[in-house]
């Protein structure tokens, strides 16, 4: 009884003295500080020097003999306003931003309906499918250029918005399903038999059960890379 009482106090005072080699200040310099220092600079540097560009003067853009390159003299918003005011910039990110909102929210409402039937009904062969969809996503979307082309002057909605908003939901969805797939997955079965029990439809059940605990799944469906992101469509 002794032996194992002296066991477990050795254990306890190896546990307490875990990160007691960081108690001398040199050590948590070198071991926390300093490297914490450079990640914080590399991540931050790179939003820095464009900041400090969007405001410099021509002059200082390339003359680095007079100006130093990492801080500026004169600071001058006319690069903003020449964007802003003088160019087709707004409508590009217009057009850009609505692309992206309208494609990512098609593509979740039917990633949701999607991942709930293969994951929560249980249906004949939805595993099956489930591979499918997760088989879509590795297709390479420039081999689905030449079909989606051919619907879209079909559909006669070439050089509009609304192609992009169709098209992107081919790409996204199959990767949306795929990851909410996941999430409901991890969603335990008993609070669906229980609502169930209690009378609740499937459409109910859907929306204040598996939702609300698949937000961060949501979240990160909607967050997700998506090939919108970069368009900067010159449609007016």
């Amino acid at each position: 009884m002794s032996t194992n009482s002296n066991t477990a106090n050795v254990v306890l005072t190896d546990n307490a003295e875990g990160m007691s080699y960081l108690n001398r200040l040199p050590r948590r310099v070198v071991m926390l500080y300093l490297p914490m220092a450079v990640f914080v600079f590399v991540l931050l540097f790179p939003f820095y020097w464009m900041a400090i560009t969007a405001v410099k003067p021509n002059e200082q853009l390339t003359d680095y003999s007079n100006y130093s390159p990492f801080w500026v003299v004169g600071p001058t918003l006319d690069h903003i306003k020449y964007l802003f005011f003088e160019t087709s910039y707004p409508g590009w990110m217009w057009n850009t931003i609505l692309v992206a909102v309208c494609s990512t929210f098609l593509s979740l409402v039917a990633s949701v309906f999607g991942a709930y039937a293969i994951e929560r009904v249980r249906f004949t062969g939805s595993r099956s499918i489930g591979l499918v969809i997760f088989l879509a996503y590795l297709v390479p979307p420039s081999i689905l250029f030449i079909p989606l082309a051919f619907i879209v002057f079909k559909l006669g909605i070439y050089d509009s918005r609304l192609a992009l908003i169709f098209t992107y939901p081919t790409f996204l969805i199959p990767f949306c399903t795929w990851l909410l797939m996941g999430y409901f997955r991890s969603i335990p079965f008993e609070l669906e038999e229980s609502a169930l029990v209690d009378g609740a439809n499937r459409w109910q059940i859907l929306t204040k059960i598996i939702l609300p605990l698949a937000v961060p799944g949501l979240i990160s469906a909607g967050i997700s890379p998506s090939p919108c992101l970069g368009t900067s469509s010159s449609t007016p």
